[in-house]
């Protein structure tokens, strides 16, 4: 009977094999608490044990062992479009989520505008939401999980699917439901200003533990000690840890170079830098535009440069080949400086993106010419200035 059971494992006792399976823990001994009112910034490297220790807070995903308690509604945003039917539209998706958050009817027509205005959508209110666009998705899945009133609110980094003036729009609408509504929020990020800015303490996840909580300046401190990338003056990129999901791998290794064309991680303030990216495609692609974004350590855009700036149309053929992005000056003052990469079709959503791609220093140098560095405690670029009395 037992070989009936379990033949596979009786198989392989017969076949002398001694393969041992091991565990994985995804989370392991995790305990805290949030209490209302407070904003819980969770941070850690991609893999840490982020998103499944927020689907296990939204009931999505059972512990196998220990318990979540929860005291209030909880309206969780992990992902673009979390609770959307595609079919139904943008209306009957406010109500469709209300529902599932336990909200009558009534309290749902009650804050229907406020939704609507805050999402931008009005346009295409009775459009299927499969049709719209992620920015749009998120907009709209924000909105009503935000304007909902719930007594938690759980985040994660979907916001980085808006453009900037939604994420800081975003950013002080959980701040007003914190602050005003006393209400809780779980805000899981990668971007340290943001987390800085809008949580009242943070945790830190590493490899499925909770290894610190508390003032959010001095976990935030730990979190890049431990996770500063290794610097190299070429990086492959086809298996990078933060190419956006579903992403197509046109970017393949990265290059930082001097003004001679030397390799090197580690440039002077207002010194040349030279980034050339190698692209690798099946087709040919008609016109291809590239955006390289500048972000301190604490994960805020510096500044960006692009080709569509520079008003550059370049044709990629198939098989492998490069382009060039020369910074004649660096514009930045000493630190630890990342670069995000992108690359898609004029006016057309990405097709490849990748964030905090390869990591670079910066160093003092006599960048006004008489003696004196720039100091990181100026702020985060340089700027020469000439002052005359009038």
């Amino acid at each position: 009977m037992s070989f009936l059971l379990s033949p596979i494992r009786r198989l392989r006792q017969f076949s002398g094999s001694d393969q041992v399976s091991s565990e994985f823990w995804a989370l392991r001994d995790v305990t805290f608490e949030v209490q209302p009112g407070e904003v819980l910034g969770i941070i850690g490297r991609n893999g840490a044990g982020k998103s499944t220790l927020l689907k296990i807070l939204s009931q999505i995903v059972e512990p196998t062992r220990g318990e979540v308690i929860l005291r209030g509604r909880v309206a969780s945003l992990l992902e673009v479009g979390t609770g959307f039917h595609p079919d139904l539209t943008g209306r009957e998706n406010i109500f469709l989520n209300g529902s599932i958050l336990g909200m009558k009817k009534r309290e749902i027509v009650n804050r229907f505008d406020e939704i609507v205005a805050f999402a931008e959508i009005d346009r295409f209110l009775d459009t299927a939401v499969k049709r719209y666009s992620s920015g749009m998705y998120v907009r709209l899945a924000f909105a009503v999980a935000a304007h909902l009133e719930p007594e938690i609110l759980i985040v994660d980094e979907v916001l980085a699917v808006g453009d900037a003036e939604f994420q800081k729009k975003c950013l002080g609408k959980m701040k007003e439901v914190s602050s005003g509504s006393g209400r809780t929020v779980i805000f899981v990020s990668h971007n340290m200003a943001a987390v800085e800015n809008l949580c009242s303490k943070a945790a830190l996840i590493d490899h499925g533990t909770l290894t610190r909580i508390g003032d959010v300046k001095q976990v935030v401190v730990d979190y890049l000690s431990r996770t500063s990338l290794q610097s190299t003056a070429t990086t492959e990129l086809l298996d990078h840890p933060f190419r956006r999901i579903g992403a197509q791998p046109l970017l393949t290794r990265i290059e930082l170079n001097d003004a001679e064309g030397k390799g090197k991680t580690c440039f002077s303030t207002g010194e040349p830098m030279s980034i050339k990216l190698t692209i690798s495609t099946q087709t040919a692609i008609r016109s291809l535009q590239f955006g390289i974004g500048v972000d301190s350590q604490y994960g805020a855009r510096i500044f960006s440069v692009a080709t569509y700036l520079s008003d550059c149309q370049l044709e990629m053929l198939p098989g492998e080949s490069s382009v060039r992005c020369t910074i004649e000056s660096l514009p930045l003052v000493p630190g630890h400086y990342y670069l995000s990469l992108s690359a898609g079709p004029p006016n057309q959503v990405l097709l490849d993106q990748i964030e905090e791609a390869v990591s670079f220093e910066v160093m003092g140098s006599d960048f006004y010419g008489n003696g004196k560095s720039p100091e990181a405690w100026s702020g985060v670029v340089a700027v020469r200035s000439q002052w005359l009395k009038e």
